[in-house]
């Protein structure tokens, strides 16, 4: 039975956890020629921004939600939208995990919305977003 036949509203996407790094994040930014120093100079970033450690970037958490919708659909759909904020900073070393739930599921469009996020250890949300997925 396929994901279209069996989907329905509250069911939830398997959960992926993150764990980033400093080299993770380095090369990240490095793609993305973001050059603030809160993603890869530790002493700028504990001394002058005063964060406890190196800031996840927060494409990085969106990538990481897209990661986690594309799976759950495999090759039955494709990801139409995504919209997502940062609302809390995330340290290197600091376990993430993205997940989501169903909200809503159009049978006739064949078209499903999505709340997704991406959680700290404390359980906060620290990315919420909305994506919307065609079957």
């Amino acid at each position: 039975m396929s994901k279209i036949e069996q989907i329905k509203v509250g069911d939830t996407l398997p959960q992926r956890e993150f764990k980033p790094d400093s080299v993770q994040l380095f090369l990240y930014n490095a793609v993305l020629f973001n050059a603030h120093r809160i993603h890869f100079d530790y002493p700028y970033t504990t001394e002058v921004e005063n964060y406890p450690d190196l800031v996840v970037p927060g494409p990085l958490l969106g990538d990481w939600l897209n990661q986690c919708i594309n799976e759950w659909l495999g090759e039955e759909g494709h990801l139409a939208s995504i919209d997502y904020s940062n609302r809390k900073a995330a340290y290197v070393g600091e376990p993430l995990h993205s997940g989501g739930k169903i909200i809503s599921y159009n049978e006739e469009k064949r078209e499903a919305q999505i709340e997704v996020y991406i959680k700290n250890t404390a359980g906060e949300v620290i990315a919420p977003g909305l994506a919307v997925v065609r079957l």
